[in-house]
């Protein structure tokens, strides 16, 4: 008879594979696209059968969709590590736009861009995935927010924060096809000035 204790290990290998395979799928979406991310090509990236992936998910659409949650709750949590980080005093305002910056970029993005493409044309899978980037908005934007001490209640306010993350979508997008590091740093610290003069009426530092 199978004890708690027996399960307990099977528990861990199941989660174990479960992240395994998330952590596949948003390799395979970054470096393939929606039409290379397989659940073949998912399974074989994280080293377990065709047969152990469909066991966790059944069909493709919830792999991807359950690759793209796993990419939300990353950002999250990386966001929330990056922000304890944010100095305080001169600077700060660059630090911040460099923090949203990052946020759009690297695979995790690379892969979601995919999804977001995907969903440009198939209605049931953008009804799932613009709840989930709305959250990654919402999620930054008030980190933003907090961050910079933006009183919203002013005009302009809203729109330069929400401006910087759609600065950042638009950066993390140009820098796919080519490295953009380089002008990147330049645009940020340009917008940082910009926004800081925006926000609290005198020039970034």
């Amino acid at each position: 008879m199978e004890t708690a204790s027996d399960r307990e290990p099977r528990q861990e290998r199941s989660r174990a594979t479960r992240a395994r395979l998330l952590d596949a799928a948003v390799g395979c979406l970054a470096e393939r696209g929606v039409s290379g991310a397989t659940v073949g090509a998912v399974a074989e990236r994280a080293g377990v059968s065709r047969g152990a992936a469909q066991h966790h998910f059944p069909t493709r659409e919830e792999l991807l969709l359950a690759a793209l949650r796993h990419m939300v709750d990353g950002r999250g949590e990386d966001l929330r590590r990056r922000v304890e980080n944010v100095p305080a005093g001169p600077g700060r305002t660059e630090a911040v736009v460099q923090l949203v910056v990052d946020a759009f970029s690297g695979p995790d993005f690379d892969a979601a861009l995919q999804l977001w493409a995907a969903a440009a044309n198939d209605p049931a899978l953008r009804a799932q995935v613009i709840p989930l980037e709305e959250q990654v908005g919402r999620d930054v934007h008030h980190a933003v927010v907090d961050l910079l001490g933006a009183d919203e209640s002013l005009p302009g306010n809203r729109e330069a924060v929400q401006a910087t993350l759609d600065l950042a979508r638009g950066l993390g997008l140009a820098n796919l096809l080519t490295d953009d590091r380089a002008r990147r740093r330049r645009i940020v610290g340009q917008w940082a000035r910009m926004l800081d003069h925006t926000l609290h009426g005198r020039p970034g530092t």
